[in-house]
């Protein structure tokens, strides 16, 4: 095939899937919401169910509601009529994926399910097919027309379905309230997680690890605590423990060619008087922001005296994964 063709058939499948998506926007109405209703107001679990491509679909749902904030998992309707109906119970919303509305395994189930109890919500291309009409509300994710050059393999349907249940996700999410912090447990791993959960406290170091000289110290003397504790740095303090100062790498290059004799220059008379400080409640991603803004590499954490209890570097946050 030529490039050209190849292309244009590429476009077109993305054209049209976009199409037939953006014409659900017009059916995001009170069922819509009656359906997040029943969905947020559900004492157990949301339990997907598909077949096929409409299963995919429904894992993925599945997986986006539960790390949204509500509880969610996929059952096959095969394993259901086998045994697996015995996870479902009434306190159950369950969502179930049907292009068509007429597919056997799902229908096979549905006396079981009405039996129960449970709120069914179906996603159906069809809104007078038997599972549409057995359920307790519709959403019609129906399209003009496949992807397919050949109109046969699910791909706008698919889509839709998606987006749909995208759709639902979201908007439960909303109405959970669902915040960034609770989005970072149920993302403990990973980048994310640790962007959204980690704070300074468990990475910076401490106790013998801080540098950390008194202001009437010569600067020979902090260059060699600065070269053993190897943070580019040392704070300074004074008799009572209260930070002063800090001098850095960079402090020591700009007073090279000023001829300081660093066996009879005190610390204190060469340090920076207003180091940039942090809690140990702060994030680690917050920690980074604010060095690049004010680069710099390393921030000092005090406690509520103006004790220097910690020392957080960029390569300690770089290791741990944050960025």
């Amino acid at each position: 095939m030529e490039v050209e063709k190849i292309c244009a058939l590429g476009r077109s499948v993305v054209k049209i899937e976009a199409e037939m998506v953006a014409k659900l926007a017009d059916r995001i109405d009170q069922k819509f919401a009656q359906a997040c209703e029943y969905l947020h107001d559900c004492k157990g679990k949301i339990i997907v169910m598909g077949v096929g491509k409409s299963g995919h679909v429904g894992k993925k749902i599945a997986a986006t509601f539960a790390s949204t904030g509500s509880p969610s998992f996929f059952i096959h309707p095969s394993e259901a009529k086998h045994g697996d109906m015995g996870m479902v119970t009434k306190d159950d919303v369950l969502l179930l994926i049907s292009n068509s509305g007429e597919t056997e395994e799902i229908l096979a189930i549905l006396p079981s399910i009405k039996h129960l109890g449970a709120i069914i919500i179906s996603l159906a291309g069809r809104p007078n097919s038997t599972l549409s009409k057995a359920a307790t509300i519709n959403l019609d994710v129906s399209v003009d027309k496949e992807a397919c050059p050949l109109g046969l393999a699910p791909t706008s349907s698919t889509t839709a379905t998606l987006a749909m249940g995208d759709a639902l996700a979201m908007a439960l999410l909303d109405m959970r309230g669902f915040t960034k912090d609770d989005f970072a447990l149920s993302h403990p791993g990973g980048a994310l997680g640790r962007r959204l959960l980690l704070r300074i406290h468990e990475i910076m170091h401490t106790n013998a690890e801080i540098p950390s000289v008194k202001g009437n110290a010569l600067l020979k003397d902090a260059l060699v605590e600065m070269t053993q504790k190897k943070l580019g740095m040392t704070t300074i303090i004074n008799e009572k423990g209260e930070l002063l100062g800090i001098f850095t790498d960079g402090d020591l290059r700009r007073i090279l060619d000023k001829n300081i004799d660093i066996h009879h220059t005190s610390i204190e008379e060469v340090m920076s008087k207003k180091p940039k400080t942090i809690n140990t409640n702060i994030l680690a991603v917050e920690a980074l922001h604010q060095m690049e803004t004010y680069k710099i590499t390393s921030l000092i954490v005090i406690n509520e005296l103006n004790h220097p209890i910690g020392i957080i570097h960029i390569h300690d946050i770089l290791r741990a994964g944050v960025v």
